[in-house]
């Protein structure tokens, strides 16, 4: 029975923070009760948590980690900039005139928007409160609007410089050099956020276009449900300009200087927030308050993130404590189908956990857990940390938990039932789900072109 203390532990801290709890405190308030219950047990060596100040220090001063605010500045800038509202107001009237132009440019500017923010809630809300009211009220058919916005607000899970991917890559760098460790290789290649980035923009393209051609199908198949808005005049080549270059240009300054190797991600998410904030004085928007409201939001945020840090180092340095890494190892290895059931199987718990954690979450527990043991067996980290993206933004649109959808019904207007919101984000799981069975099909996909920037 003690043996099974940490599946118990992992079990409880499930059911704890499904209970509303706070998720840093209920990480590290978990673990210590059941170290406290270990030792009693005399099954947990006390001087184990003597490498715990280490820890926390070297996940407080980790420079990787400095990105997190500074693309999260860059995100709210843009947000209370109001560049969104501007570009999708010009891409509406380029594309709305024919049928399916509306859905199509709310895809292209949540790509954008996407990118800039790297936040599903922002990007899901913003999109909503923006289109959701122009495109019900030019015919739309609710199912196909709803579903759209979902959709794209979810990008923000795979298209860099996306959060998302600077939490995992930072869990997959230490995950992978563990496992190498475990290996006896101790000159461990390593695994940096960049590599992540770059290895992301083939899927997430893919999958943008993925999702245009399931518009354009319904504007050739069905256009009476996606109509045209001929009320829309096309904006004039300078007023585009004007609109869609100032995001598209730092998007690139950001990728780009990270592919062509001038800087880090970090020094990227610098380049990025000092470009947000001089796209806000160039539209009149840079104040003292706006700046005293976007320091503010980022301040919750980050702290937010670091506080999630910390108890998910306790939990996880309790748990490999009481065995259970090598718990799970010989649970894997046990397994038949070898490497393929194994990474099945966490896809599949960490798709169904998408339901009822966030992704910091997720990223901070679950992945040291179970990163280690499959990149050991040979599976490549960043191949891995793109599946485990592409998982979650699934996850995040899938009824009835989903937390686009959530967020979708916080600001949809009450005319629009639920059920509808349900049955819109389907066609785009499947769209996700066959994203998903092509990356397993052809790896490739994600590790080509970083392979190629290395090289």
């Amino acid at each position: 029975m003690i043996e099974f203390l940490p599946l118990l532990m992992f079990v409880v801290i499930c059911l704890v923070l499904m209970l509303g709890y706070p998720v840093a405190f209920s990480l590290a308030g978990v673990a210590m009760l059941f170290a406290g219950a270990a030792i009693s047990l005399g099954h947990f060596d006390p001087s184990f948590l003597s490498a715990l100040p280490s820890r926390l220090f070297g996940t407080i001063s980790n420079t990787t980690l400095i990105a997190v605010p500074l693309f999260v500045l860059m995100g709210v800038l843009l947000e209370k900039s109001r560049l969104a509202e501007e570009l999708l107001g010009n891409m509406a009237a380029l594309f709305g005139r024919r049928p399916g132009g509306l859905g199509i440019s709310v895809i292209v500017v949540g790509m954008l928007l996407a990118a800039s923010t790297g936040i599903v809630g922002a990007t899901v809300v913003t999109m909503g409160l923006l289109s959701l009211p122009s495109m019900l009220g030019r015919g739309y058919d609710p199912r196909i609007a709803t579903g759209t916005i979902c959709a794209t607000g979810t990008l923000g899970q795979i298209i860099p410089p996306s959060i998302a991917l600077v939490l995992l890559g930072d869990t997959l760098s230490s995950a992978y050099q563990q496992a190498q460790l475990d290996m006896g290789i101790f000159t461990p290649k390593t695994l940096s956020v960049g590599d992540l980035f770059i290895g992301a923009m083939i899927p997430g393209l893919l999958l943008v276009l993925l999702y245009l051609a399931y518009m354009v199908g319904n504007a050739a198949l069905r256009p009476s449900r996606v109509p045209p808005a001929t009320d829309l005049e096309p904006p004039s080549t300078l007023v585009l300009l004007k609109g869609l270059l100032p995001p598209v240009l730092l998007i690139f300054a950001v990728l780009g200087s990270i592919l062509i190797g001038a800087a880090t991600p970090t020094e990227a998410a610098g380049v990025g927030a000092l470009g947000a904030a001089l796209l806000a004085g160039l539209r009149g928007k840079l104040s003292v308050s706006l700046l005293a409201e976007v320091s503010r939001e980022t301040l919750k945020v980050t702290c937010m993130v670091f506080m999630i840090l910390i108890g998910a180092a306790v939990f996880s340095l309790v748990f490999r404590g009481l065995g259970g890494d090598e718990l799970i190892q010989d649970f894997f290895h046990g397994m038949p189908g070898g490497v393929f059931t194994a990474t099945l199987l966490v896809m599949i718990v960490i798709f169904l956990l998408g339901f009822i954690l966030d992704f910091i979450e997720i990223t901070f527990v679950v992945v040291p857990i179970v990163g280690p043991i499959l990149l050991a067996m040979g599976v490549d980290p960043i191949w891995l940390g793109i599946m485990i993206a592409l998982n979650l933004q699934t996850s995040f649109l899938t009824p009835p938990f989903g937390f686009a959808l959530f967020y979708l019904r916080g600001v949809a207007p009450a005319s629009v039932p639920t059920s509808q919101i349900y049955r819109g984000v389907v066609p785009y799981i499947a769209l996700q789900v066959l994203m998903l069975i092509l990356l397993s099909l052809w790896p490739e996909l994600a590790t080509w072109l970083p392979g190629l920037v290395r090289n």
